[in-house]
């Protein structure tokens, strides 16, 4: 269980709140770069319970800034975005991909007010056919993240995302709850796993850390499989093709998901393009225009009782994705987790909460917070076997660090 004072501080995120500052040291996704086109719509992005615009101008920039006109406060969101900037319509102020006033048709000529005007914008790069941003000090931003699936051909991955209706520590918590999968998810696996694992280890690294889980093997020896968890809403996820989540916060009870199916070495086939876009893995069906996915809590997930029953899915819910989604929102918004009752199988997410809250203590300290070197992110979940009575942590290394993999190749 956690204190209800810690569970504030690990869920909150708004701008002032020490979860929500932290976050600001990292780059967090806003967008898909094929959403916005040069002198095209401006689109709302909601990030840390700030309300934005992303739009890209006429060179090809894309800017994230407030969406409130500093002039009268007036939606951005309906702004003409032409000639290197988004302008306002209510009177025409326009300001520039740095959130500098470039015009301001409705003052007097020779006005100086224009040096004075500024809106507040986040700074922006694009990888992996996301836009990124950074949200805090910028004498404190780090490197772009060195992820792999970030540095791949679109023919290499398949990328989606919706919006998961709780808060980001629930979804992020799930991504490592290894024993669930031998419940939610059976039946709707392409390959079910039924034996419960009986070892569960986990790594701290420079990175966020590696958790392990072992199933013992007739042999004796131990199956691992060791994902990643990388600061501050990472995971990579051992699977074939490869995974990756992206737990997004937009504000206390939203979170955006982005999910990733990638090969490092090959473009994916057919076959695996077909799994991901037919919702039986972690994608979701959306609603055509929209981030929300068809099957959601307004309609129970679209639950199939009979196919529950015949054993088929051990939920009925259709997929992966929906059925971590479903269960982790019907917690609630904000999970009461001063109300839980952790067992061995939780030690990841046990291990979780105790980073967040160390790496809270270490920002408040001025502290160095892990994740801020791009090349620690250079890393892959794996699955390997060692011998009965092997430590995890003395092979693990050797499988999940990529220069190491690569070299080897």
């Amino acid at each position: 269980m956690l204190s209800k004072k810690d569970n504030e501080r690990l869920t909150r995120v708004g701008p002032g709140t020490p979860m929500g500052e932290l976050m600001r040291r990292y780059w967090l996704p806003a967008a898909f770069s094929n959403q916005l086109a040069a002198d095209g719509p401006p689109m709302r992005v909601k990030l840390l319970c700030e309300k934005l615009v992303a739009f890209r101008d006429t060179r090809g920039g894309v800017g994230l800034v407030d969406e409130r006109c500093p002039h009268r406060t007036a939606s951005m969101y309906f702004g003409r975005n032409e000639e290197c900037g988004l302008r306002c319509v209510y009177h025409g102020w326009k300001f520039d991909i740095a959130g500098k006033c470039v015009d301001l048709p409705s003052e007097p000529r020779g006005s100086k007010l224009a040096n004075k005007i500024g809106i507040k914008a986040y700074p922006c790069v694009e990888r992996g056919g996301v836009v990124w941003t950074y949200m805090g000090a910028p004498e404190l931003a780090p490197e772009f993240p060195d992820l792999e699936w970030t540095r791949l051909p679109d023919s290499h991955k398949h990328v989606s995302r919706h919006i998961q209706e709780c808060n980001w520590l629930q979804g992020f918590e799930g991504g490592f709850d290894t024993s669930h999968l031998s419940f939610l998810h059976s039946g709707a696996a392409d390959h079910e796993t039924r034996a419960i694992p009986s070892k569960y280890e986990v790594v701290p690294t420079d990175f966020g850390f590696v958790a392990g889980t072992g199933r013992e093997l007739p042999n004796g020896e131990i199956m691992w499989t060791a994902n990643v968890m990388l600061a501050p809403f990472h995971k990579i996820i051992a699977s074939v093709p490869a995974g990756a989540h992206v737990w997004a916060p937009m504000d206390d009870e939203n979170t955006m998901l982005y999910s990733v199916d990638f090969h490092p070495d090959r473009p994916m086939s057919e076959a695996e393009l077909e799994r991901s876009m037919s919702y039986r893995g972690i994608h979701t069906q959306n609603v055509p225009g929209t981030d929300r996915a068809i099957a959601n809590k307004d309609n129970d997930y679209l639950i199939d009782r009979a196919q529950q029953a015949s054993g088929a899915s051990y939920t009925g819910m259709k997929g992966l994705g929906v059925q971590d989604c479903g269960i982790q929102e019907s917690m609630g918004p904000i999970s009461d987790r001063s109300i839980e009752h952790l067992g061995v199988s939780d030690t990841a997410i046990i291990k979780i909460r105790k980073l967040l809250l160390r790496a809270l203590k270490d920002h408040a300290a001025g502290a160095p917070l892990p994740g801020m070197k791009a090349a620690s992110y250079r890393v892959r979940s794996a699955h390997f076997k060692t011998a009965k009575g092997v430590p995890f942590a003395r092979d693990m290394r050797s499988h999940v660090d990529l220069d190491g993999l690569l070299a080897a190749e």
